[in-house]
């Protein structure tokens, strides 16, 4: 589907528990980072998750093929590059974007849940956008779960130099937001507690 109006695209995450897994376009099948991101999307379809990626080769893939595996709904939201990625093939529904930007904007729509597995550039570009929106409160109660040695790393540089005294540029509660694991078990664990909230506030309505 090609995606030029995103105000006719309802946010499912009202019906649906969707979880966003962002992540390298890189990594290879058989790498070690590969399968456990698809056995992390595989453990959280069977929680009755369904699987948002960037819809593209690498950890993408290996998400949306976890998914399929255990028989959940799999999204991939596309754009357009100059060097074109085809959507991979374990993908169900396929939004294709001219812009990072109305693409970063379908992730806010449909996910309830952000998990980041090791990525470059454009895997920073979209878990800093999320965080962003949580540290000014566009986003409420949506889990930010860093996997991985890389991001901790990235998240004491951040408390190391916006917190500077004399020159602080962040509150030390917006360095809480992201939620640093060393494991998909750890990640599947913080997904399970929410949704398992979700499910009751859904069912309470």
């Amino acid at each position: 589907m090609s995606v030029n109006n995103l105000s006719r695209l309802r946010p499912s995450k009202r019906e649906r528990y969707r979880v966003t897994v962002f992540g390298s376009a890189r990594t290879q099948p058989g790498h070690w980072v590969y399968n456990d991101v698809r056995r992390l999307a595989a453990e959280l379809s069977k929680l009755g998750c369904d699987i948002v990626t960037g819809g593209g080769p690498g950890l993408m893939q290996a998400a949306n093929e976890g998914a399929r595996e255990s028989g959940r709904e799999s999204i991939g939201i596309r754009v357009q590059l100059p060097f074109e990625q085809e959507v991979n093939p374990f993908v169900e529904q396929a939004f294709i974007h001219q812009t990072f930007f109305t693409r970063l904007h379908q992730f806010v729509l449909m996910s309830d849940a952000y998990v980041v597995a090791p990525g470059g550039i454009g895997t920073v570009l979209e878990s800093m956008m999320i965080w962003q929106l949580l540290q000014v409160r566009h986003l409420h109660d949506t889990p930010l779960i860093f996997v991985g040695d890389m991001w901790r790393g990235l998240v004491d540089w951040a408390g190391a130099q916006m917190l500077r005294p004399g020159l602080e540029l962040a509150n030390p509660e917006d360095l809480q937001i992201p939620r640093c694991v060393d494991s998909p078990d750890e990640a599947i664990a913080v997904i399970r507690e929410h949704h398992t909230r979700w499910r009751a506030a859904h069912a309470a309505r």
